[in-house]
């Protein structure tokens, strides 16, 4: 990124309530191109509230959310408050690919299908280059074997993988992980932990959610720990791993250190 160049993703003082229930209490991020950052912390903390609001899936009440240094706009105040632009929505949603936690693979299309159906509806792409790129993600996440294979024939690993190259062939600005390996064994977690390995070596601009202190360390220039809806701590993953300065932190840690 240049001195000039905005990040793709920049949170300002951002503040999101269920009803009465605060669950972010003015956090701000920033994700520069090509950059990787990880969000830990407990259950509870705000960490996947924060990436649905990134990706404007859930509607914050104040602070300001910037994709590529354009502020996202907004109507009304508060609870009342949502974003003006239907357009510019689709447009950062576009630019922004997520990763769930549950796959989310349409069971009555094959991996290929599910794979190009975004790029062909949204994007409106040809279907020759889509079915190329298609299998290019596919083979670059190790399962270009499964193309004509249903989501119930594959693995967990193998269908979050498949996830991946859907998010990938979108051609995003930046990918948000949603715990993207909570739901599987320790066995298939790896299988997705080296896909996310390599795309974060690649220098892609990805925002992850995970509990696998590990994969935090290893994939991200910059962690940040939430505590109680707020940034707690946050620097480099040898300062925060290494380091931790806040008890709350290393009271966290205790129970799972990257080796």
């Amino acid at each position: 990124m240049t001195e000039t160049e905005p990040p793709v993703i920049e949170i300002r003082n951002l503040h999101k309530s269920f009803g009465s229930l605060e669950v972010l209490k003015g956090v701000s991020l920033s994700a520069p191109t090509g950059h990787a950052i990880s969000l830990i912390g407990s259950s509870g903390s705000g960490k996947s509230t924060l990436l649905r609001c990134c990706n404007l899936l859930e509607d914050s009440q104040s602070g300001d959310i910037l994709f590529d240094g354009e502020p996202i706009r907004w109507k009304g105040e508060g609870a009342n408050r949502r974003p003006a632009d239907a357009k510019q929505v689709t447009r950062v949603r576009t630019n922004l690919s997520m990763v769930f936690q549950s796959f989310n693979l349409w069971s009555h299309m094959t991996i290929l299908e599910n794979v190009m159906e975004a790029p062909l509806t949204v994007l409106g792409r040809p279907r020759d280059e889509v079915e190329t790129s298609a299998r290019a993600y596919l083979d670059k996440v190790g399962i270009g074997d499964k193309c004509d294979a249903w989501p119930a024939q594959l693995s967990g690993g193998q269908q979050q993988r498949a996830a991946i190259a859907r998010a990938l062939c979108m051609e995003p600005q930046a990918l948000l992980f949603d715990e993207p390996t909570s739901a599987l064994d320790p066995e298939l977690e790896q299988e997705v932990v080296r896909v996310i390995k390599d795309l974060a070596a690649e220098g892609r601009t990805m925002i992850v959610v995970t509990h696998d202190m590990r994969m935090a360390a290893d994939v991200a220039d910059h962690v940040i720990f939430l505590h109680q809806g707020k940034i707690e701590e946050e620097g480099t993953p040898d300062a925060l791993f290494g380091n931790p300065k806040s008890e709350r932190l290393r009271g966290f840690l205790s129970h799972s250190v990257p080796a």
